[in-house]
């Protein structure tokens, strides 16, 4: 982490931007990491900088009020940016300033959740790669095109910037850090004290479900999906789907894009998983049969599949829902 690495250690501080309408468990989740004492060895100093001076009224309806300001965000080893104000505003030329000039010195800059677009509007991100909370990634993107942006992930390490996805991701994104500031025996101390779960990646996909949209204009075409979906265990193909709805393959491949926004396969696989996550973390059924049922041909495919768009082995996902 740059100029904060375990090898070059001094006492880390860390500033935590407060500003109006701040949702206090994203303002929380780095003041628990790092501002409380979990093990020895663990000493960062916490300030909660407020983006304006007085109190801070939160979403919740509660205040709170904090001795530092932004003229400390610059002088931070670390620097959390807690998600961000709904509707979205861009941030004022002064908390920009900050953040800059905080990273000209050295610092890292977090931005978890909507923080995201808020060190995006540094610039800082061009060129490089982010996540955030997945139903805003859209709007990150037309904003900010120059950001590589992968919304599936639960965190994404530039060495001095990093983003994370929405809310609990924050979580993992502060085990993370604590894990390269002081090792991984420590940051899995802090999970153990505050019963998280030691370490997910940050290639391990948010945990998102993608129905079948609602505004299909066509009954029969939502009937014969749904039908699918009921029957995930069954070989469905492009042309016997095509057939039914008597339409040509070519018209019905043209068709689902346009409706679904993906291919028919991708849409079948992932309604596969989908299907798969469920049972892995709703049921007792094996591995073996969980693939069967879900319509993958072998258990080989199924974990290569599962590994590969969710980021973790079927059993580890199942570990995460319902402990070993």
């Amino acid at each position: 982490m740059g100029t904060i690495a375990a090898a070059d250690y001094k006492r880390t501080t860390m500033a935590v931007l407060a500003y109006e309408g701040v949702r206090p468990f994203q303002l929380s989740v780095p003041c628990e990491i790092f501002g409380e004492v979990h093990c020895e060895g663990v000493d960062p100093e916490l300030w909660v900088c407020a983006l304006k001076p007085g109190l801070l009224r939160t979403s919740s309806g509660f205040s709170v009020g904090t001795t530092h300001s932004l003229a400390d965000v610059p002088r931070a080893d670390v620097v959390f940016i807690p998600s961000w104000r709904l509707p979205y505003q861009p941030p004022p030329p002064e908390l920009i300033d900050a953040l800059i000039e905080a990273h000209t010195n050295g610092a890292t800059i977090v931005g978890l959740c909507l923080g995201a677009f808020i060190l995006a509007e540094t610039g800082l991100l061009d060129g490089k790669r982010a996540t955030t909370h997945w139903a805003f990634s859209q709007e990150f993107r037309q904003r900010f095109p120059a950001v590589e942006l992968d919304e599936m992930l639960l965190y994404v390490d530039e060495g001095e910037l990093l983003t994370s996805a929405g809310v609990a991701a924050g979580i993992d994104c502060c085990l993370h850090i604590a894990r390269r500031l002081y090792g991984a025996h420590q940051a899995n101390r802090i999970a153990r004290n505050v019963l998280a779960p030691p370490y997910r990646a940050g290639g391990q996909a948010q945990f998102i479900e993608r129905p079948l949209g609602k505004n299909l204009r066509d009954a029969r075409f939502r009937s014969a999906l749904d039908e699918i979906v009921r029957n995930l265990g069954r070989k469905h193909s492009i042309d016997t789907l095509a057939s039914s709805l008597a339409m040509s393959r070519r018209s019905f491949t043209r068709h689902f894009h346009q409706i679904m926004g993906v291919s028919f396969g991708e849409w079948l696989i992932n309604e596969r998983l989908l299907k798969a996550r469920r049972d892995l973390e709703a049921t007792n059924e094996s591995v073996d049969q969980i693939a069967l049922d879900a319509g993958f041909g072998n258990t080989k495919t199924f974990r290569e599949q599962f590994l590969v768009r969710l980021g973790v082995s079927p059993a580890q996902w199942r570990r995460s829902f319902r402990g070993a």
